[in-house]
C-alpha cells in the first residue's frame, strides 16, 4: 500500500507536455531518425562499393 502511496504522490509531481511541446519534440525525433537512417545508407553504400572493388 505504502508503495502504491507513492506512486501517486510522485504521478501529482509530474509535468505533462503542452500539444505545442509535444509536436516539437516529436519533429525532432522524426527529423534525427530520417538523418540517422540517411547517414546509415550512404556509409553502406560506400563500404559495399568499396568492397566490391576490393574484391573483383
Amino acid at each position: 500500500m505504502k508503495f502504491l502511496k507513492s506512486v501517486i504522490a510522485e504521478m501529482k509531481n509530474v509535468t505533462w507536455p503542452t500539444k505545442k511541446e509535444l509536436r516539437k519534440d516529436t519533429l525532432v525525433v522524426i527529423e534525427t531518425s530520417i538523418i540517422f537512417g540517411l547517414m546509415f545508407f550512404i556509409m553502406d553504400s560506400a563500404i559495399q562499393a568499396l568492397f566490391g572493388l576490393i574484391l573483383k
